[in-house]
């Protein structure tokens, strides 16, 4: 599921990517939520109960999590090389890892996974000090993403509180419609930008809900480290991108450190 999940996400990275020279980098991340929450309602239609009480705000407050951290990447990869981006924004699954490693084979585990991350991303300490920021911000709403998605998956409403999340998140970043002009004038952007969607947005959350209730939040935060591996082999068997080898040894640390984590009981026993 994490691979479908990977290769998902960035076949519609690459269409957000194209949409870069017609839209704001925080314009295409907001149609990118607008598009997720109109699918998903479609889809899904929650029930009343999904719009009142603590579902909704457990559901609203992972929204606006994560159409900011989506928000905060392309401000961020608009401002640095890609890998630096990567990298920087994966601190925030790192540290979430950090706090649910409880045994000298998932300390090492973890430290294997950042590696390989780093040496994948081929970090190059470049670019403005606003990207790095934005970078940075991104990590943090990434973490939080997890942190939050685990409890929609387990105690919230599933896929239809990703419906209701999005919904609030298009809701709260709609300032950022301005930079969109150009996309609602073009019936081949509109429907790119719909594609993107359900390809970056709803079949990766949804799937990333389905793993959520079977792993521990700190096993999830480990194995969203597969997500750069996916990018590596399909631009290998696609592109024909040979990868250097720090790259290959980077995979290799990083199928390790997932294999290596404790499988142990489910790590998400304390209150998040």
């Amino acid at each position: 599921m994490f691979v479908l999940s990977g290769i998902s996400l960035y076949a519609g990275a690459a269409i957000a990517i194209g949409l870069f020279s017609v839209a704001s980098p925080a314009g295409v991340a907001w149609l990118r939520c607008l598009g997720a929450a109109a699918v998903l309602l479609a889809w899904r239609r929650p029930p009343r109960s999904a719009w009142t009480g603590r579902a909704f705000v457990l559901a609203g407050a992972f929204g606006v999590v994560t159409a900011g951290m989506n928000v905060l990447f392309y401000e961020a990869i608009a401002r640095l090389p890609l890998g630096t981006a990567v990298a920087l924004e994966f601190t925030g699954p790192v540290v979430v890892a950090a706090f649910g490693s409880r045994t000298r084979r998932d300390v090492f585990a973890l430290l294997l996974v950042a590696a390989g991350v780093i040496a994948i991303a081929d970090v190059r300490l470049e670019g403005s000090l606003l990207g790095v920021l934005f970078a940075l911000g991104a990590a943090a709403a990434w973490a939080g993403y997890i942190l939050l998605g685990k409890r929609v998956a387990d105690g919230g409403n599933g896929i239809d509180g990703l419906a209701v999340g999005f919904a609030v998140g298009t809701v709260v970043l709609s300032p950022l419609a301005f930079g969109t002009g150009a996309v609602w004038a073009s019936p081949r952007l509109l429907v790119l930008g719909v594609g993107m969607a359900v390809l970056a947005t709803v079949v990766p959350y949804a799937l990333d809900q389905v793993v959520l209730r079977k792993a521990g939040q700190a096993r999830f935060a480990l194995l969203l480290a597969l997500l750069p591996v996916t990018a590596g082999v399909i631009g290998f068997v696609w592109l024909r991108q040979v990868p250097s080898l720090p790259e290959a040894l980077g995979t290799l640390a990083v199928v390790a450190g997932v294999a290596l984590r404790s499988p142990g009981k489910r790590d998400d026993s304390a209150p998040l």
